[in-house]
């Protein structure tokens, strides 16, 4: 009589390594934005995204707001923001922003949405007005805009990149080979072609990948050299976290003497700032990036 075969075991998942662990929020500086945030009715990121540098920019007084109110019409398999039919847009939310910002006194501020497919200028005119009010406000704050896919509606970008911010900002989020996996309603040339045109109408351009998604060196260097090609000026990378089961596993925690690698190679290839490390996000250290010559 034969032995029964032993069942299959299933392949260990990575443990999260001691580089990734982040203190928990504290202090009044954190307790403020947390009480604007909420008096204004608004909705960041940080939240939203699970963003494991909330306790370290919070307690700075800063944050990054998010627009066009907290339910996606994407369903991107990294992203912690819900997906779904979203509510009409509120057309005072920019006055709402621009308030909070500046009673927060923020010398920096970054603004970010979902993506609303369904609205024929993807939001575009929201965008505006919140950037034009907050710069009425805040004469002297400077802005990033991370603005999402706008579907080759190249008229709702130039509206949402005319308000007169500093940095306008698209996440690639990962290289060619993984945008089925990743990111299964956008396309990879479209995102660089939406980077090309931003640089074309002057802007200072940003954007970031997310690595241990399954990425090799080599694709991770065709990305680099493909921003390059298309003007990218300034690129974060960071490690990716799941942000619940259902979204895709990590396949691997990256070293940070390779976010160092890649730092270095992106200078080398032509970027002119790289923000890299396993807990960088897109708007960490943004207030740096204002001063990346365009």
């Amino acid at each position: 009589m034969q032995p029964e075969a032993a069942a299959p075991v299933a392949p260990a998942k990575p443990r999260k390594p001691d580089w990734l662990r982040v203190k928990l929020p504290v202090g009044p500086a954190y307790a403020n934005v947390r009480r604007l945030v909420d008096e204004h009715k608004l909705h960041t990121i940080c939240e939203s995204g699970n963003c494991p540098n909330m306790g370290e920019c919070w307690g700075a007084g800063t944050a990054t707001f998010m627009i066009l109110g907290n339910v996606c019409t994407r369903s991107c398999s990294f992203c912690a923001v819900a997906t779904g039919r979203p509510s009409e847009y509120d057309l005072d939310e920019p006055r709402r922003v621009a308030e909070a910002i500046q009673l927060m006194g923020v010398k920096h501020a970054v603004i970010t949405s979902v993506n609303r497919d369904e609205l024929k200028d993807r939001g575009a005119s929201v965008w505006y007005e919140t950037v034009v009010q907050t710069k009425q406000l805040s004469p002297s704050t400077t802005i990033e805009t991370l603005i999402p896919d706008v579907k080759a509606n190249w008229a709702a970008l130039d509206t949402m990149i005319a308000g007169g911010q500093e940095v306008v900002s698209h996440n690639m989020e990962t290289v060619g080979s993984l945008y089925r996996l990743v990111r299964p309603q956008a396309k990879y040339d479209r995102s660089l072609e939406q980077i090309r045109r931003t640089k074309e109408a002057g802007k200072r351009t940003k954007s970031g990948i997310m690595l241990g998604l399954g990425e090799t060196k080599e694709e991770m260097y065709r990305a680099i050299d493909d921003l390059v090609a298309n003007g990218l000026d300034i690129l974060t990378l960071g490690q990716y976290l799941q942000p619940t089961k259902r979204h895709i596993e990590v396949a691997e925690f990256i070293h940070p003497d390779l976010f160092a690698h890649y730092k270095e190679e992106g200078l080398r290839r032509g970027l002119k700032y790289v923000e890299s490390g396993p807990l960088v996000r897109s708007s960490y250290h943004a207030e740096r990036h204002v001063n990346v010559p365009i």
